[in-house]
């Protein structure tokens, strides 16, 4: 069994925006259930194979006691599975038209790659920080040592027709409260490092935060780095749903969900990955996973692009995520090495971040127009465009009310009216 589909191009040429669900299952039955139904829903969309959380970590033979004993893991455990097994699971799924990409969360991913790439898949996520930093205590030098050898691993797998895709996972640093300079900025990065590394086909991630116009300027200033500096590249932006506290209420959800999908679709991004409904408080069914398909696919179809509401890079976010992405550039051409040294330097720190590798000594606050911005920048190289407010720094209160700061409002159905 061999399936030929190439990811990126599938996303790039498909006519509406291609929305994709978070769905991993246990056992081979479920799985193929979930991307039947997901290649079913009236929408255009790709399928996802989320990996379980002992795979992830690297606890293969926690996955092999679990299969043996029927536990119910939280998703589709790859490598214990076996790539025979897995092409079974797939055959009459995939297809040129129904791409399946495998979602992890490691960093240190080696077997996941060999094990995806000999059960016929060949698209995948991550990246060196993005799946360091937030997941793990792994060393940072560490993880660009894993995710050097994983991308030639999986820029090997490839065949005609059949073009290796890596998405970096960047855009969604921290899930919320990092500003978008940051998370532009290190999806940028993490693409160049994987075209440094073989990788020809490639997506650059951000996640929904706090205000639309912030956001769209986000996007766009992505785009525009990307144009510029990943020539030759094969790329596409995929659209994160608010990955921070997510409404309780049905009404609140939906409109956040809604909010998302304006965003991709008025600035051009390609691809979205969607939340549910039932989010705050429970793993989605399939079937919630295929209504939230269903009903961004129709506000898709509702929404129009529109043009920039300034230049594409005359714009803060822009100014502040290129000066990161040049100033971990010009610590040399080995773009893993000068990641390592950023952070080592503190010239790229995630606020809110406790890995060790993180300085920590950056903030943030929600502004007065509503946006994210800089407290403190610690040594970040931003002092000759951002004005830090250190008496804007948020106490212990002050840090659980920014956190609610989107649910509470979406909940008491705000942004449902504003933008209806």
């Amino acid at each position: 069994m061999a399936w030929t589909v190439d990811f990126g191009s599938f996303v790039r040429a498909a006519p509406e925006l291609v929305v994709q669900p978070r769905m991993g299952f246990g056992t081979r039955a479920r799985m193929r259930h979930g991307l039947l139904a997901t290649r079913g829903a009236d929408a255009t969309t790709v399928g996802t194979l989320t990996l379980d959380s002992y795979t992830r970590v690297g606890d293969l033979a926690s996955a092999r006691r679990a299969v043996e004993e029927g536990v119910d893991l939280n998703g589709y455990p790859i490598v214990t599975h076996g790539p025979e097994a897995t092409r079974q699971m797939l055959d009459g799924v995939v297809s040129t038209d129904f791409p399946v990409q495998v979602r992890h969360g490691s960093a240190a991913p080696q077997e996941i790659i060999r094990a995806l790439a000999a059960s016929g898949l060949h698209a995948t996520e991550g990246g060196p920080v993005s799946y360091c930093l937030p997941y793990s205590r792994t060393p940072i030098a560490e993880s660009v040592r894993n995710w050097e050898e994983s991308c030639r691993l999986l820029a090997a797998a490839g065949s005609p027709g059949q073009r290796p895709h890596l998405e970096s996972f960047g855009g969604c640093m921290m899930g919320q409260l990092c500003p978008p300079s940051m998370l532009v900025a290190l999806s940028v990065l993490e693409c160049l490092f994987f075209a440094q590394h073989g990788l020809t086909s490639v997506s650059l991630s951000y996640a929904q935060q706090i205000d639309e116009e912030q956001d769209e300027e986000a996007v766009r200033a992505l785009r525009s780095l990307a144009a510029e500096l990943l020539p030759g590249i094969d790329w596409h932006v995929v659209i994160y749903t608010y990955m921070g506290v997510y409404p309780r209420t049905p009404t609140g959800a939906r409109a956040l969900q809604d909010r998302a999908v304006r965003l991709a679709v008025r600035t051009g991004a390609e691809r979205l990955i969607v939340k549910t409904a039932v989010e705050a408080y429970r793993i989605p069914t399939v079937a919630h996973n295929v209504e939230a398909l269903e009903g961004s696919a129709r506000t898709a179809r509702l929404t129009r692009p529109r043009p920039a509401l300034r230049g594409e890079t005359d714009n803060e976010v822009y100014a502040q995520a290129r000066a990161l992405v040049e100033a971990v550039l010009c610590l040399g051409e080995d773009i893993g090495a000068g990641l390592v040294e950023a952070f080592a330097r503190g010239w790229l720190d995630v606020p809110y971040c406790l890995h060790p590798d993180n300085a920590g000594n950056t903030a943030t606050y929600i502004d007065e127009r509503g946006r994210l911005a800089w407290s403190s920048i610690g040594a970040m190289p931003l002092g000759h465009l951002v004005t830090p407010r250190p008496t804007a720094a948020l106490t212990s209160s002050g840090l659980l009310d920014a956190l609610h700061h989107v649910v509470s409002r979406v909940d008491l159905g705000q942004l449902a009216e504003a933008g209806a």
